[in-house]
Order: structure tokens, then sequence, then C-alpha cells
């Protein structure tokens, strides 16, 4: 018997809508659930379903319980994410604090050799709700080194995973061995870097076929721990004086065009401090739009739009949205 996708209802946290072969969802469901909670600029409209998974088995259930025609959203902190006031249709499922294991990985067989230069070294599996910082601290605790720049990055590891993140001069897929991914289907498969195309903040499938990273296997040279802790205080200190972290944010908005810096082409063209209702380009760092306090979707997407247009207008280079929008206009 085909499954089919229930509208869910609350019965004491669980989640009522039945998943394939009669099995319950152990979950929990939010209806017009205000995304403003859930997505770090703390502005957006409701989503019409919120999905909290169990577990990893519980979301391959769910995956396959829902209609191939209704959308489904993977979020991690919705630290890149503007969700449009008129609020997103489908199901969003949350997957920080659930997707959650981290660990160092014993399993050697059917992993490449070690890039040449890198010495000795281990892997880290990560699952995809783990906060990037958090895979950076685990790996000093374990006295592996190259893991700090992760300490930078404020979202989770499949968010990463998804847009290619980097700073201070590295990116995750630098450190990727393999991934697992989960279909529409419930189908689990592991995949090596080279079934995608990578890119500056961009990663897809070449067989196109829609699936969402759910865990990594993640390489990092041995090192001393203490060097590495040092390096992370150090890599978020300098974060803390350059970046507006007092105020709700995505972090870079836009990618740096080849050869040059978004924040600069923004600033040059005296955009630092411009508003749209209450969201303002920051005076701290112009590739940031912050929300002062009460801004809407509207307002900060009317902002992008805005920078966008002068930057070209002024510079002839059109700057590339880093940060994802979803949803509908109100």
């Amino acid at each position: 018997m085909e499954a089919r996708f229930h509208a869910p209802e609350e019965m004491n946290g669980k989640a009522a809508g039945l998943a394939p072969h009669g099995s319950a969802l152990r979950g929990r469901f939010m209806h017009n659930e205000p995304m403003a909670k859930h997505v770090s600029w703390r502005a957006g409209g409701p989503a019409q379903r919120i999905y909290v998974p169990a577990d990893l088995e519980d979301l391959r259930l769910l995956l396959q319980a829902i209609p191939e025609h209704e959308p489904v959203h993977m979020v991690g902190l919705g630290s890149n994410l503007l969700v449009r006031d008129g609020g997103v249709r489908g199901v969003i499922v949350l997957l920080h604090g659930v997707l959650k294991k981290l660990s160092m990985e014993s399993r050697t067989y059917g992993f490449p050799a070690a890039p040449e230069g890198m010495g000795e070294s281990s892997v880290i599996y990560a699952e995809s709700g783990v906060a990037s910082p958090k895979v950076a601290r685990f790996a000093a605790n374990h006295d592996l080194t190259g893991a700090e720049f992760l300490a930078g990055i404020p979202g989770t590891v499949g968010g990463a995973l998804a847009m290619n993140a980097g700073c201070y001069g590295d990116e995750i897929w630098n450190h990727v061995v393999q991934v697992l991914t989960l279909d529409r289907k419930g189908q689990f498969t592991e995949r090596p870097p080279a079934d995608y195309v990578l890119g500056y903040r961009h990663v897809s499938l070449r067989a196109g076929h829609e699936e969402w990273f759910v865990a990594a296997w993640l390489r990092f040279a041995k090192g001393d721990g203490n060097t590495s802790r040092a390096r992370i205080r150090e890599l978020l200190q300098k974060r803390i004086a350059t970046q507006p972290l007092n105020l709700p944010n995505a972090g870079s908005v836009f990618r740096n065009p080849p050869g040059d810096y978004a924040a600069r082409l923004i600033e040059t063209c005296g955009l630092k401090g411009v508003r749209v209702g209450n969201a303002q380009v920051s005076e701290k760092h112009a590739n940031f739009i912050v929300n002062l306090g009460g801004a809407t979707a509207s307002d900060i997407e009317n902002l992008i739009e805005k920078v966008e247009d002068t930057v070209e207008a002024r510079t002839n280079i059109r700057l590339i949205r880093e940060v994802r929008i979803i949803g509908d206009r109100a």
C-alpha cells in the first residue's frame, strides 16, 4: 500500500502522522510556527509545518511518507536563511540537536589515503545537526589540527557541506573523505567528493538527484591540541572584533567576487549604515545585514536588493548572494 502523509496532530509531544509500513513517526510537528524563532536573523513568516525528527531513522521514515510534490527544507541553526513574511509551504525539518552524533571514526577500510603532505591523520564522523564550532573543539580535544577554521562558521555541518562553507583560508570540502546522504525515498547513500561539483560557496551533485547531507567523515592531521585550542581562541577573538555579533544577522550576505571582497565594494559604494526599515548594512562589517529590532523579512530582502543594485550600478559587478531566501512574499 502506498504511504500517505497525513496532516499530523500533537499527541503528548509525539507525531500522530503515519510513516510507511504502519510505523508511527516519533518526532514532533509544529504548525504555522514563526520561522523568526528558528533563523538567526530573527525575522520571517510562519512555516506551514515544522518537524523535529527523533533521530536519523525517524527522518528517513518522514521523507518516505511525504508526497513528492510537497516541498521539504532541511534547516540547522538557520544562520544562512531568510524566510519571507508570507511564510513557507511544505515541511521544514529542524536538524540541530537531533542529528548530533560526533565521534572519532575507527573504520579505515574504504577510505582513500590521506593527501600527500598531510602526514598521519584521523577521521571524524559528524552528523549534519552538529554545530561547526563544536567540530573544531572536538578535533582540538583529540589532538587534531586543521579544523580550527570551523569555529568561525556559525552553522551546522549540514549547512557547511551544502554550500562548501569556509573562512580564514580553508573550506570544509578540503577535509571531506565521504558523505552520507538521504533522499526522498528514504535511501541512504555514501558518496565520495568526486560525486560533486565543488566551487566557492557552491556544491552540486553531478547526477542531479535530490538528496540531503546527513553526515560526513572529515579528515584532519594529527597535531598538538593546545596549539589548536589557542588558534581557535585567536580566530574567535578576531570574529568578535570584526563582526556585529551583538545583533541578529546571517553572516556574510554575499560571496566575494573573484579577486575582491564584497565588503570592500559595499563600503566603497557608501552603503555602510544604510537602512530599510529596521534592517541595516552593518557599520562594523559591510557584508553583514543586521536586524536592529523588529525588522521584517521584507526589510532585509529589500535591503539586499538595494545593495545588489547599487553596487552593480557603480562598479558593474553583480554581487552573488551567499544567503538563501525561501517562501512567499506577504
